[in-house]
């Protein structure tokens, strides 16, 4: 047993105060002080927001330990309102000064333990100083000032600065005593430890709420003491309180002085022992620099279990203890009103910019079995090596269940498990709390197969892309689902037809698939690759791809409970039915094939109630309703359960039939490339654009002689394709007419005809249709057939296949092949 060292603690809380209890059950004999500038030696910093909402009712519970009761039951010296201003390294003293009397004194150590933690960004924009009502969130004294505040002035408008896990805290605290907010976040998106298209899923249900989400926008001013919020555009938010919690800082102010070395975003640095270069000074906590433990890089990780995991390790090595921190994986998880977010390791864009090779997937299980009451879906985003199967990290949202599964994971990180290892996690089971493949196992599996070569996916980022130039993306979900949306130029063949089709389907070039979620995109692929064709599935499905394009939002207010305001009055309440139907823990279909059946049995003006587990249905019901010409009445999200109201018809129409919807576009294949089809084509193109119909021309085969350039750029081009250019005509001045040419003679007679009669020419109605918004696509299978490349064609022109084109005869009531 180590006697008579003398231990000086700077700062307590999660990390101070825990090493200084380790160190008393290590020693009898350590001398131990611990100084803290404020009243609070341990309180629970993370539940600040929610003793401000109400959630947690006594302030009393707050307080883990008080000066009086872990003097006692520790014996350690502890003067709280005591600041260490300077450390003396030579003499080995720090300096003292009391916060409430302003003495000054130097005490003596042996070791010091710098555990000052961090303090919330200020930065000096225009007014901050002058906001009266502006608030920043670390300490218990924070805390009392912004319940005091309040409580004593009527706060009808609050707005939280920053997105990160205090800013969402008190924007749900704030909105759950009955303030509007508003929300707002310099960068794209919140909570930056996960990535886009899992932080819009957030997005989404905080606007559901009634808050008002403002993304990319930043805050330029104060002005009248706080009471105006003037933003990086120009707009001005109402104020009677702010919420500032933009990040934090290193408190490294009394290490710097010291002369002990920095690290990254001024950190104190310390090695694997948690000692600074000075051997006799540790430091731990939000203060210090850590190593990545996923990618060992150098970093800052702010958060409560890393702060005590440290206290203790420290406490064991100046007791003599060989032990070391194997740094910091970032695990972390925060309630966003009735959703739970949470990650560990490494997210995509830290991968990204490291360089690192990595592979990413998505899942959307249910939280337990479905056939038991209360599941609910789970979005799980997993990271790995595309070889190596390491696990670098992983994130997830959803109601329920999103803790444990974040959890196994970051165990199995740390327990250097594969992801072929998760799926013989042998993990506990039963309908009430999982699925007998628990979603961890799930991900291990859909991993798995891909490192194994049994799929190769395409992500969500970059499926519009391909369609766009003319890749064929096949949707294999049944046309039911495809009401509630679908990707833009994907051709739906429902997978129990798929082979059927397989006749119809191309083996010589590459066929995308997608389905809602991507398991049975997967099974088409399998399909697909047997019968010879190759496939690609759409990593996460739909229900992915929709959560980043098909609920973009417009930052406006809605009311609280997510009510979508409708004119109620014009509807005859007092003659509709209301049934109601549970469609909780059914996966997607499930509640809006539900719904549809139900529709199918009601009379028009009636009513549906429909209560379903997946935060994604008020999305999809709102898109059914638009497509299907009835009407939602109201939507919210409340204890974790979707509820909405459908009256069959429109509210404009309750007692008659809806309208069926009208198809008022039109399109034109092109095939030809004589100069008088050419030109029919862009006279109709023309008038139904002047019309007002949304126009597409599909230029295929000898019809994309009419989109070259007349003086076309030198492109490289084999033998062949350099004979096709030779033969065909350079552009629309030189295509043939397709009766009486008689060698050119005839085009000269007919333009020659036309500029007499004051007829456009063809360049002219080619112009004219671009500048009123005449959709012309190139068929890129044919210009590949026919040697023809990009840059022998027009600006301005689209490029895609056959796809992209019958998506929109889908909305057209015109339809021509010329």
């Amino acid at each position: 047993m180590t006697t008579g060292k003398k231990i000086v603690i700077v700062g307590g809380v999660a990390g101070g105060a825990t090493a200084a209890a380790r160190l008393r059950r290590l020693d009898e004999q350590f001398e131990i002080v611990l100084f803290e500038r404020g009243e609070y030696i341990s309180f629970a910093n993370c539940g600040l927001p929610y003793y401000i909402g109400g959630s947690i009712d006594s302030r009393d519970k707050l307080l883990l330990q008080t000066v009086e009761s872990m003097s006692l039951r520790y014996h350690i010296d502890i003067r709280n309102f005591s600041e260490v201003t300077n450390i003396i390294r030579d003499k080995k003293t720090v300096t003292v000064k009391h916060v409430q009397t302003g003495e000054v004194y130097e005490e003596s150590y042996d070791v010091l333990l710098l555990s000052p933690g961090a303090q919330p960004i200020k930065p000096k924009i225009p007014g901050i100083d002058d906001a009266t009502n502006l608030f920043t969130l670390r300490n218990i004294p924070d805390t009392d000032k912004i319940k005091q505040y309040v409580e004593s002035h009527h706060i009808e408008k609050a707005v939280v600065i920053g997105g990160g896990f205090i800013g969402i805290e008190m924007a749900e605290n704030l909105w759950e005593l009955g303030i509007h907010v508003s929300l707002v976040e310099m960068g794209n998106q919140v909570m930056a430890p996960v990535d886009y298209e899992m932080a819009a899923m957030l997005h989404e249900h905080i606007q559901q709420k009634g808050v008002q989400l403002i993304l990319e926008n930043g805050v330029k001013a104060f002005e009248e003491n706080g009471r105006k919020v003037i933003l990086n555009d120009g707009d001005v938010l109402d104020a009677d309180m702010i919420i500032f919690s933009i990040g934090v800082a290193p408190e490294n102010t009394l290490a710097k002085e010291a002369g002990l070395p920095l690290g990254v975003r001024n950190t104190i640095k310390v090695g694997p022992t948690l000692q600074t270069e000075d051997p006799s000074i540790y430091a731990i906590g939000d203060a210090i620099e850590v190593t990545d433990y996923i990618n060992g890089t150098q970093a800052m990780i702010p958060l409560a279990w890393p702060a005590n995991r440290q206290g203790r390790l420290v406490a064991d090595h100046i007791a003599g203890k060989d032990v070391k921190y194997s740094g910091t994986m970032g695990t972390s998880i925060a309630k966003v009103f009735d959703l739970t977010v949470a990650s560990t390791g490494n997210n995509e864009k830290t991968l990204k910019r490291l360089g690192l090779p990595y592979q990413s997937i998505h899942i959307h299980p249910n939280s337990h079995a479905g056939y038991y009451p209360g599941a609910t879906p789970i979005s799980l985003k997993l990271l790995f090596h595309p070889t190596e199967g390491t696990i670098y990290g992983a994130q997830a949202v959803g109601t329920d269940g999103i803790d444990k599964r974040i959890d196994v994971i970051a165990t199995a990180i740390k327990g250097k498990l594969t992801v072929q290892d998760l799926p013989d996690l042998e993990l506990a089971y039963a309908p009430p709390y999982s699925s007998a493949k628990d979603p961890v196992n799930m991900a291990g599996y859909v991993a798995s197969n891909i490192m194994e070569g049994m799929v190769e996916i395409v992500q969500w980022h970059e499926i519009d892309e391909i369609v766009q130039a003319g890749g064929l993306l096949i949707d294999v979900r049944e046309p039911i689902e495809r009401e509630m949306g679908c990707i833009p130029g994907s051709v739906n063949i429902p997978l129990d037809s798929l082979r059927e089709k397989l006749s119809e389907l191309p083996k010589d070039r590459t066929i995308y698939v997608s389905c809602q979620v991507g398991l049975r995109g997967y099974l088409a692929v399998r399909i697909l690759q047997q019968y010879g064709c190759k496939a690609i599935n759409l990593d996460g499905g739909y229900k992915t791809y929709k959560t980043v394009f098909g609920n973009k939002q417009d930052n406006q207010p809605k009311q609280k409970a997510g009510l979508m305001p409708v004119l109620q009055e014009e509807i005859p309440m007092n003659t509709a039915k209301t049934i109601t139907i549970n469609a909780c823990g059914l996966q997607c279909p499930g509640p809006i094939i539900q719904v549809t059946k139900q529709m199918e049995k009601l009379q028009l003006g009636d009513l549906l109630e429909v209560s379903a587990s997946d935060p994604g249905f008020s999305s999809d019901i709102a898109a059914w309703c638009k497509r299907t010409d009835n009407t939602l009445l109201s939507s919210s999200f409340e204890n974790k359960v979707v509820k909405a109201v459908i009256q069959k018809g429109t509210v404009n129409c309750p007692t008659e039939q809806s309208a069926p919807q009208t198809k008022d576009g039109a399109t034109i294949v092109v095939f030809s490339g004589d100069l008088d089809k050419a030109l029919a084509s862009f006279i109709i193109a023309n008038g139904a654009a002047a019309m007002g119909k949304k126009v597409t021309m599909f230029f295929t085969f000898w019809g994309l002689n009419i989109l070259r350039k007349e003086a076309a750029p030198r492109v490289e081009k084999d033998s062949v394709e350099k004979m096709f250019g030779m033969m065909m005509p350079k552009g629309p001045d030189e295509l043939p007419l397709s009766k009486m040419n008689m060698g050119g003679m005839g085009t000269k007679m007919m333009k020659h005809v036309m500029n007499k009669k004051n007829v456009a020419s063809l360049p002219s109605l080619i112009q004219t249709a671009q500048q009123a918004g005449v959709k012309l696509i190139a068929c890129t299978m044919s210009m590949d057939v026919m040697g023809i490349k990009k840059e022998e064609l027009l600006d301005d022109i689209e490029y895609a296949g056959v796809a992209t084109y019958l998506s929109d005869t889908e909305d057209a009531g015109l339809n021509l092949f010329i």
